[in-house]
């Protein structure tokens, strides 16, 4: 599998919608989060303007210290799982290429096993799920450090939780482009699904046949892995979905749409 890996990156290492996308989601990442950091930073200088301790009032009511150890975790994790659809387009640019040059069909006829060349994309689902995760770690821990003194790893169990977020939307990815074998029309579908049908979908089924079920569709679960780490935010939710079913939902979704993406590369004509 690491020669797989290997040979993967040699092909992707100088593609530039690659290089781009992965240094705009990292930037984006850092940048979503420090903008928060500064704002939650200035609502606590405007209550000590007030007479109040600094950092507490307003801003401790609503925001609960968001960037202070352990509440870190949760609020790093929140706020970078909205772009977690930028990888899921990598994964479609990646895998339409081995499409529309045919480097599929060679891989094949140069020994490699089908199932050896899916292996290979979700071995890069996978991996690239991990270098974001560890993104999220240091970016929670700088902005914890900076603010709070002490690392603690309690509430570290949302680190997880946006490690299975990030491989279900790359999942998801996988199985539109191969399906639909063109970039153009599977990113079109993924947006609409992850922004759109989702949801409404969600809202369909909570609403008219039984109250949560929404909850359980792909991506929807994962979604509800990591709630928002704020009062306001817990105001404004209408469900407490139990996070131990929105988890075995969101491995149980994982494995279904990783063994599909297998059986339909196995089972199509290359």
């Amino acid at each position: 599998m690491l020669r797989l890996l290997k040979i993967e990156w040699l092909k992707v290492r100088r593609y530039r919608a690659f290089i781009l996308l992965s240094a705009i989601f990292a930037v984006s990442m850092v940048g979503l989060n420090y903008i928060v950091y500064i704002q939650v930073g200035r609502l606590g200088d405007m209550t000590a303007q007030y007479g109040g301790p600094e950092g507490a009032g307003l801003g401790g009511m609503l925001l609960g210290h968001p960037f202070a150890f352990p509440k870190v975790w949760q609020t790093v994790t929140y706020l970078s799982s909205f772009l977690l659809f930028i990888p899921g387009l990598v994964i479609i640019l990646l895998t339409a290429n081995e499409y529309g040059f045919k480097t599929h069909r060679q891989a094949v006829i140069d020994g490699l096993s089908r199932r050896q060349f899916m292996g290979t994309k979700i071995g890069v689902v996978l991996v690239t799920s991990l270098c974001i995760t560890l993104i999220a770690v240091v970016t929670a821990s700088v902005f914890a450090s900076a603010g709070s003194p002490g690392f603690t790893l309690a509430g570290a169990r949302y680190i997880g939780y946006f490690f299975i977020q990030a491989v279900s939307y790359m999942s998801v990815a996988l199985v539109l482009v191969l399906f639909f074998k063109r970039s153009g029309i599977a990113i079109g579908v993924y947006f609409l699904y992850v922004f759109i049908i989702k949801n409404l979908l969600a809202l369909l089924l909570n609403y008219k046949v039984y109250d949560g079920l929404g909850n359980y569709l792909p991506v929807k679960s994962a979604d509800l892995l990591i709630p928002a780490p704020t009062s306001l935010g817990r105001m404004f939710t209408f469900n407490n979905p139990d996070t131990t079913a929105m988890l075995i939902a969101s491995i149980v979704w994982i494995a279904v749409l990783l063994w599909y993406c297998t059986y339909r590369f196995e089972k199509s004509d290359l």
